[in-house]
């Protein structure tokens, strides 16, 4: 059975802070259409990762390629026009705009037209349809007309994806997905990335391991700044250094 091709490979990737290495030479593939999860305790270097995966962060040293194109130290903006998207841990809505506004909003920054808030009704109009397929697909089309402000938790993070999807990514990276979730909002976040991961891969900060035994085909545990461990979840949760490290005896 032929491999599929990496995607997004990063080199000796690393990012020091006054002395101090957050991120240590970490080397990762990512195979196009699959869900790849990063995981590991707190100060593992998660997040500063996914910094630098997105272009939040310059690395210190190391290189990044996404689908053949060298991004080490390309700006966010620069990164998502190549097919990246990323959904962040703490939401970032726009309270009275309605979720139709604000998935129009984000179709719109893709044509090149910027975020322009005082383009008139009439051009706004030009994404509507588009926004409430987007919506749909997230769950929310019932919800198109209502601000933001007044969706449930769960309902605000669906939103964030579909804000991501409008910008029609090969790669989504999503920050802690379930993170502050009910058990119910859980459930319905790991079936909405099963149902979207559909043609993209998928690169998710996760603490919650159940998320990641049901939604991840390849795991890569970070401990320190560095990779500890790396494979499928059903191998990674019994290595020792990993129970040591995280998961927890329990969790084996």
């Amino acid at each position: 059975m032929t491999q599929p091709r990496a995607i997004l490979v990063t080199q000796d990737l690393s990012r020091e802070f006054q002395g101090f290495r957050a991120v240590n030479s970490v080397n990762l593939s990512i195979a196009e259409g699959t869900v790849h999860a990063l995981v590991g305790p707190n100060g593992a270097g998660k997040t500063t990762l996914f910094n630098l995966l997105t272009g939040f962060l310059k690395p210190s040293d190391g290189r990044i390629v996404f689908a053949g194109h060298d991004i080490t130290g390309q700006p966010p903006e620069r990164i998502a026009r190549l097919g990246v998207a990323r959904s962040f841990q703490v939401t970032s809505l726009f309270p009275q705009m309605t979720a139709r506004e604000h998935v129009q909003l984000a179709l719109q920054s893709g044509t090149g037209l910027g975020h322009r808030f005082w383009r008139t009704d009439k051009l706004m109009r030009r994404f509507s349809a588009r926004a409430v397929e987007l919506l749909d697909e997230v769950e929310l089309a019932h919800h198109a007309d209502r601000p933001a402000g007044t969706l449930p938790y769960g309902q605000k993070r669906a939103l964030e994806l579909a804000l991501a999807l409008a910008l029609d990514p090969r790669l989504l990276l999503l920050d802690e997905p379930t993170a502050g979730m009910g058990l119910e909002d859980v459930e319905r976040t790991v079936a909405l990335v099963d149902r979207i991961r559909e043609g993209r891969t998928v690169v998710m900060v996760e603490h919650n391991m159940t998320v990641v035994g049901s939604l991840a085909d390849a795991v890569t545990v970070l401990q320190r700044g560095e990779v500890l461990v790396e494979g499928p979840y059903d191998r990674v949760k019994t290595d020792p250094r990993v129970i040591e490290a995280y998961l927890g005896a329990d969790v084996a």
